[in-house]
């Protein structure tokens, strides 16, 4: 064989095996476009923009051949309904707070974090190694999702109040906007909890429809502007220690990934849930000092409301547990956890931020 034969003959073989290998690539890396709907308005550059950060992440691990659009809360279907959206399919995923479907079940809640429940940094913990995630998909294929942690807002504040709150009398009758469990708690010690979305809880409390809300925190809270027409502000959120949301999908349209796609979806979910937590405690200490020289009044709340709230969650997780199977597995691996948990941070984290907190004031 001459080398101009040769020379053809190889390159005959290479296109051969070319044409044969190209479908294989295309069948594990195929284009697929989704939409999300977000439960957020676009305004909080925070929770919306995690998932921005996360569907930026799929595109880049795939070169662009998985696509998520990102839609804010109304522009597919209202915020509060992402999760209905996602398990019809009308959206493949949404990014949600599970506690919002309180309505459905009263699990759901559980999945955000319960009230007198665990902290940011345990949630994590207990999800990624202690069962959460398991336990959590476990309930929620009866809604045909799948979920995975995609973000916590970390401990909240406990609100704005019209009026000072200085005893449990200052609570009857309250008109509050509060979501999940909490709002079952507070209606023992009197207050009547509103559930009411992001983009309706300004005008809610300036008209006078709600006497106080709670939302996240002081950097939310300062762009939705709620320190203009209610000064109290009170700590700490005790039904969100920690509030864990996440990214749900139909459970059809995740069996139809690729493995490869799957594993991109569960690890951009892991940078996001990384992203918001980090962005909340990197932009909270700035926003609470400016929100405290606009005329904000700090208050803790009374112990003896602290008490009251704590005793009456007790009660009604016992009551909700003897009655709802799903709830109580969740409900005792959270406690659980819990005790262990705080075993630990009563030893090294509680003291040493004990310590630093006495040591900074006196610097």
């Amino acid at each position: 064989m001459n080398r101009r034969q040769f020379v053809k003959t190889a390159a005959i073989g290479a296109a051969a095996s070319a044409t044969i290998a190209a479908p294989a690539v295309a069948q594990s890396s195929p284009a697929i476009k989704w939409r999300l709907a977000s439960s957020f308005p676009k305004s909080l550059d925070t929770l919306f923009a995690s998932s921005e950060v996360f569907a930026k992440a799929v595109a880049e691990m795939t070169d662009n051949k998985f696509q998520i659009q990102v839609f804010a809360a109304g522009e597919i279907v209202p915020g509060l309904q992402a999760m209905d959206a996602t398990t019809n399919g009308t959206v493949e995923m949404c990014h949600t707070a599970c506690y919002y479907y309180l309505g459905k079940d009263p699990t759901f809640a559980l999945l955000t974090g319960m009230p007198f429940g665990l902290n940011a940094r345990m949630e994590d913990a207990w999800f990624t190694h202690g069962g959460g995630t398991e336990l959590a998909n476990d309930f929620l294929k009866k809604y045909n999702v799948i979920s995975f942690p995609a973000g916590n807002t970390n401990a909240q504040m406990g609100g704005w109040y019209r009026k000072e709150i200085k005893d449990l009398a200052d609570l009857q009758g309250l008109k509050f906007r509060v979501g999940g469990f909490a709002g079952r708690i507070l209606s023992k010690l009197g207050v009547v909890p509103q559930q009411t979305a992001a983009g309706d809880i300004y005008p809610s409390l300036e008209k006078g429809t709600i006497d106080a809300v709670e939302w996240v925190g002081p950097y939310d809270d300062e762009k939705l502007g709620l320190y203009k027409v209610a000064k109290y502000y009170y700590y700490p959120a005790w039904w969100e220690g920690a509030s864990m949301l996440h990214n749900l999908v139909n459970l059809e349209k995740w069996g139809e990934l690729p493995p490869a796609y799957q594993a991109v979806l569960r690890t951009a979910s892991t940078l996001q849930n990384d992203w918001l937590g980090s962005r909340y405690d990197s932009l909270n200490p700035a926003a609470l000092k400016r929100l405290v020289a606009a005329g904000t009044q700090l208050r803790p709340f009374p112990q003896s409301v602290m008490e009251a709230a704590y005793k009456a969650a007790g009660e009604i997780y016992a009551e909700v547990s003897a009655s709802n199977a799903d709830f109580k597995k969740i409900y005792d691996s959270v406690v659980a956890s819990r005790s262990d948990q705080y075993l630990w941070w009563q030893v090294a984290e509680y003291t040493y931020d004990t310590f630093m907190i006495r040591a900074r004031s006196r610097s």
